[in-house]
């Protein structure tokens, strides 16, 4: 006996075709554009690699200031764990990485965060701040294309959007008592780990289940 039509069974991709995405369909039909959402994710994405890279070098040049260096070394490595939750998001969309680091990096969103020329630690706060102020107004823009047809990739926006908040409360926080004097309270937290992602880290395989 045939089985019961069921409301979701079928649809216009036929079965077993591998060509077509019914998760890129679905954003269509709610008026998105999956192709533009999805180069936007590798700007995206090409960015928090950027500053995964160029944090590293800026924490460096932070030695004597060990607080300075645990604050940016938080956002360092949760800035990594943002470009390794949304990549498997790009593939999803038919697309994928540039082959070449160089093209990759070409594509970033936002101004790498060079190590200045003087880098006194309120030069390399400095250029902390504003790095994870375009990363701000990156994922807001990517919250806006995505709030009313693609709850997948706005969920991870919205996430990655609330740590790079946090981000830039640290630093401000930082900077006005190196550069001003001031106190600017961030009210942060220490991670439980250094880069715990509390929002964006994957989900883990449980290896024992």
């Amino acid at each position: 006996m045939a089985q019961q039509e069921r409301k979701h069974g079928s649809g216009t991709v036929s079965p077993g075709d591998t060509t077509e995405r019914v998760g890129m369909q679905v954003i269509r039909e709610r008026g998105g554009d999956p192709e533009e959402i999805r180069e936007t994710l590798i700007d995206a994405i090409g960015a928090e690699f950027s500053t995964y890279y160029y944090y590293t070098n800026l924490r460096t040049h932070l030695a004597g200031n060990e607080d300075y260096k645990e604050i940016t070394e938080d956002a360092r490595l949760e800035d990594r764990a943002h470009f390794e939750l949304v990549m498997p998001r790009v593939y999803e969309l038919d697309g994928k990485l540039p082959p070449d680091i160089h093209d990759f990096m070409a594509r970033a969103g936002c101004p790498h965060a060079e190590l200045p020329d003087d880098p006194t630690a309120e030069n390399v706060l400095e250029v902390l701040l504003e790095a994870e102020r375009c990363a701000i107004r990156t994922w807001s823009e990517v919250c806006d294309m995505t709030r009313e047809c693609d709850p997948r990739t706005y969920d991870m926006a919205q996430r990655i959007l609330q740590e790079e908040m946090d981000h830039e409360a640290w630093f401000i926080e930082l900077l006005s008592m190196e550069r001003d004097g001031e106190v600017n309270p961030a009210g942060h937290f220490v991670r439980g780990e250094p880069g715990d992602a509390p929002l964006s880290t994957n989900n883990r395989f449980n290896e024992s289940a």
